[in-house]
């Protein structure tokens, strides 16, 4: 079977998402160099970190926390283009695998009951053929562990891309745009609400009123990256 694999990658080279060599056995999406590259934030070590101070007085989120730092031009930025432009859906689930990892052995993010995506407006989704937050969801499930909930939190208005608004425009751009289908079936629940990126919080402010209206809730969020 080694010596299959090796003739598969002779013809077939299998390629790292962060730099394009060619991955060594044993290598998986990432190679050892990328993945020792990436701009970690560990704020999922730390209650009142950067990323929670975000929502402080916006809404009442337990924690939050993104795995690494958008560096302009870095391997991070590379691979979330990799994600959601280009379509490479492994990039999503390993980094989410390595998320997932991450937060299971904090103490903080022990008590995590469900994880839910962001979710698109069903017009974008089915033109872009997947939705990037469920990606790195299922990477997060499968490390932690907790269910992945698709499809009750949902998307109801189509909006316009949020990449060259402002602050007050983000926020207004999404306002009362999410909804909730089946509120039991979060109630009592701390989820963990997941993004690609935070750059202002907007878009994942706007996913949490909804949320928070449901019976004995808790929202925390996670993203995979902080502007």
């Amino acid at each position: 079977m080694l010596l299959l694999d090796d003739l598969i990658s002779l013809f077939y080279p299998r390629l790292c998402a962060g730099c394009n060599t060619s991955l060594l056995r044993g290598e998986e999406v990432l190679c050892l160099n990328c993945l020792a590259d990436l701009p970690r934030t560990n704020y999922h070590q730390q209650e009142d970190n950067p990323v929670f101070q975000q929502f402080i007085g916006r809404v009442p989120v337990e924690l939050a926390t993104s795995f690494c730092r958008f560096d302009k031009g870095g391997h991070l930025q590379h691979l979330l283009h990799q994600l959601k432009y280009k379509g490479n859906l492994e990039v999503g689930q390993k980094m989410g695998l390595l998320f997932g990892y991450d937060l299971i052995q904090s103490p903080l993010y022990q008590n995590i009951d469900l994880i839910i995506p962001v979710p698109l407006h069903p017009k974008k989704e089915r033109k872009r053929g997947f939705n990037q937050s469920t990606e790195i969801c299922k990477g997060l499930s499968e490390a932690m562990q907790r269910p992945l909930i698709c499809g009750n939190l949902i998307r109801v208005v189509h909006t316009a891309s949020q990449t060259r608004k402002g602050r007050f425009e983000r926020w207004e751009n999404v306002s009362g745009i999410f909804s909730v289908k089946n509120g039991a079936e979060l109630a009592g629940k701390h989820l963990l609400l997941v993004d690609d990126v935070v750059t202002t919080g907007a878009t994942l402010e706007a996913c949490c009123i909804p949320l928070l209206m449901i019976p004995g809730v808790q929202v925390s969020i996670a993203t995979l990256a902080c502007a």
